[in-house]
């Protein structure tokens, strides 16, 4: 009893609080924005892809619009998700390890409509920055671009988990970046596809880091 009274106080009081803490967060920063062309070259509904480390701060900044997000069907996703909810997108629930196959016709059916769709590529548990299966199967399957975006901070804190989850600071310098649409051709060989959206996310969050290097300071 007294554990789900926990549990119920926690998905009800966190969520809100991390939504305030965030925009509080990415005020306080000095964000700026590389690429966004890339969304004016791409005006029908696209695939967004971070990586899992990144994801704090894009949620922040990065929708352009009605969107919906693939998040884990585990209980830190459903923080994530009621997290998520307070800045205006929707959630599709499931992973490649948790009711994957029903999320992935969700996506299918949302890719009829005119929503954005999000997917962290190497979420929830890896390999880190690893392309899997199933952004490469739904840029195949609906033909929607698929937009690479990456954030890079000036300071922060890296946790000890599978991803090495990035927490900016404070006053910190961030740069997002959009990458350009990286597109399946007809007739191409899904794997190939899959190695070109890779290269895509390499150099956007390249890019990224780069550009706060020009300001003289290091990503971390």
């Amino acid at each position: 009893m007294g554990n789900r009274v926990a549990d119920h106080l926690l998905l009800t009081a966190a969520p809100p609080l991390a939504a305030v803490f965030i925009r509080g967060l990415s005020l306080s920063m000095r964000i700026e924005e590389v690429g966004r062309e890339h969304l004016l070259d791409c005006p029908q509904s696209a695939i967004f892809s971070c990586w899992h480390d990144q994801l704090l701060l894009i949620l922040a900044r990065a929708p352009r619009g009605p969107s919906k997000a693939l998040i884990s069907a585990s209980r830190d996703g459903e923080l994530i998700a009621r997290t998520i909810a307070h800045f205006g997108m929707g959630v599709i629930r499931g992973s490649s390890s948790r009711g994957g196959g029903r999320a992935f016709r969700e996506l299918l059916r949302e890719a009829r409509t005119d929503v954005d769709l999000g997917i962290t590529p190497d979420g929830p548990r890896g390999p880190r920055h690893c392309i899997k299966d199933g952004v490469v199967q739904l840029a195949a399957m609906t033909g929607r671009p698929v937009i690479p975006l990456a954030f890079a901070c000036s300071r922060g804190h890296r946790f000890a988990s599978w991803d090495r989850f990035l927490l900016p600071y404070p006053l910190a310098r961030g740069v997002l970046a959009y990458g350009p649409a990286v597109v399946f051709e007809t007739g191409e060989d899904v794997a190939q596809f899959g190695l070109r959206l890779k290269k895509g996310m390499e150099e956007i969050n390249a890019a990224a880091r780069r550009r706060l290097e020009d300001y003289g300071v290091p990503a971390v």
